[in-house]
């Protein structure tokens, strides 16, 4: 029997295996790993959600198949969402879709415009999923660097993307973009949404843009969305989702809005695939939607007081990491003294001597060597605890 399956060769191994495995066998060992690994939220969601899927499950007839496109009431929603949030226009029936979580909706996707050969557009470092769920389809994937210096740089961005376009046979169909940047944390302003779309629709190629973390950010200037600038329905589709934002991960609810061909085609594929997320669950996210955005603002300011006690931590500790500006992470260089590691080696080092789990930057690509991601999942008692651990192994 044949086994070597065509989709699984072209995946490369799952480099955060090897961390998951030694963070499981040391726990089996009760090993008390203080885990900054993974973007899961340890923030309860709100109770006034929980209550609406506690009351909605013991109505009659909400137990059966839900609907694959999410139910109307919570594309409406999320349609006044972006009416209220960015000023955007959206029709609920054609240029919204409910998916489960933004993950799925990126790698549906994927397959429904992808054909064999078929070449995307990436940015590198990135989210796993934006690169593989090209590849899992049968499309070739051409990696964008996104940072220079350790921070994002528009101009040069837009060069790396019109080299790519340039020098690439067959052209493009699509390119993906992420803003705040997970990994990285990085934002952009509309001044560059405006030339990548103007990029975009010059050169005949999709915008898939990923925007699960617009409500965690932590100045004045809250995140843009992409269909905000003119023109951008003509070439753009954006996900979102409801796991960071309002602490739903395992909920699994998110959505793709923007060009109706786009949201079209991943209703058609999807339509095959799901019957949509439990009923109850959509109906406690239309009263997280429509909830008060005192409740946001609690999250925001939970993962604000982490992100300050890990830099001042981290610091006093002999680890001077950049001060993120959005996201639940923190994009980590090296300490100095284990640069030359590699960030694989410095995380399992860092698991086995400081009983601290964090990402390798490795993971996110190649252009994330030298860098490791920190989640803001952990309260501030645990993040000062591993600060001291490291310390004692950094110094």
């Amino acid at each position: 029997m044949h086994e070597d399956f065509y989709r699984i060769k072209r995946l490369p191994p799952y480099i955060f295996a090897e961390i998951n495995n030694l963070k499981a066998n040391l726990r089996k060992e009760n090993v008390d790993i203080i885990d900054f690994g993974m973007g899961n939220p340890d923030i309860d969601a709100g109770k006034h959600i929980v209550n609406k899927l506690i009351q909605t499950a013991t109505k009659n007839k909400v137990h059966r198949y839900s609907a694959s496109k999410g139910i109307p009431g919570l594309r409406r929603a999320k349609a006044k969402y972006y009416e209220r949030r960015f000023g955007v226009s959206l029709d609920p029936d054609t240029e919204i879709i409910t998916t489960l979580g933004s993950k799925e909706g990126l790698a549906n996707l994927a397959s429904a415009i992808t054909a064999p050969g078929d070449l995307v557009l990436v940015p590198n470092p990135t989210y796993p999923i934006h690169a593989y769920g090209f590849m899992i389809a049968g499309g070739t994937v051409r990696h964008i660097p996104s940072l220079a210096t350790g921070n994002f740089n528009p101009e040069d961005y837009l060069r790396n993307l019109s080299r790519a376009v340039m020098h690439s046979i067959p052209k493009p169909i699509a390119l993906v973009v992420s803003f705040p940047s997970n990994p990285t944390a990085q934002l952009c302003d509309l001044t560059f949404y405006r030339e990548l779309v103007r990029f975009a629709i010059k050169h005949s190629i999709w915008i898939l843009s990923d925007l699960a973390y617009a409500e965690i950010y932590f100045d004045d200037n809250p995140p843009p969305s992409i269909l905000q600038v003119d023109g951008a329905k003509e070439i753009a589709v954006e996900f979102t989702s409801m796991s960071k934002t309002f602490s739903m991960a395992g909920w699994r609810v998110g959505f793709a809005v923007g060009n109706k061909h786009l949201i079209n085609a991943l209703t058609r594929i999807k339509s095959y695939l799901d019957y949509g997320a439990f009923t109850p669950v959509q109906v406690a996210a239309v009263e997280a939607l429509n909830g008060p955005p005192s409740y946001i603002e609690q999250i925001r300011n939970e993962y604000r007081r982490r992100r300050d006690t890990l830099i001042r931590s981290m610091a006093r500790a002999g680890w001077e990491i950049p001060e993120p500006p959005a996201t639940m992470f923190a994009w980590a260089p090296l300490p100095k003294k284990f640069e030359t590691m590699g960030s694989m080696e410095f995380a399992k080092l860092l698991m086995i001597k400081a009983s601290v789990a964090v990402a390798p930057g490795i993971g996110f690509g190649e252009y994330g060597e030298g860098y490791v991601r920190i989640g803001l999942v952990e309260n501030e008692h645990r993040i000062r605890q591993a600060a001291k651990s490291i310390r004692k192994l950094i110094n």
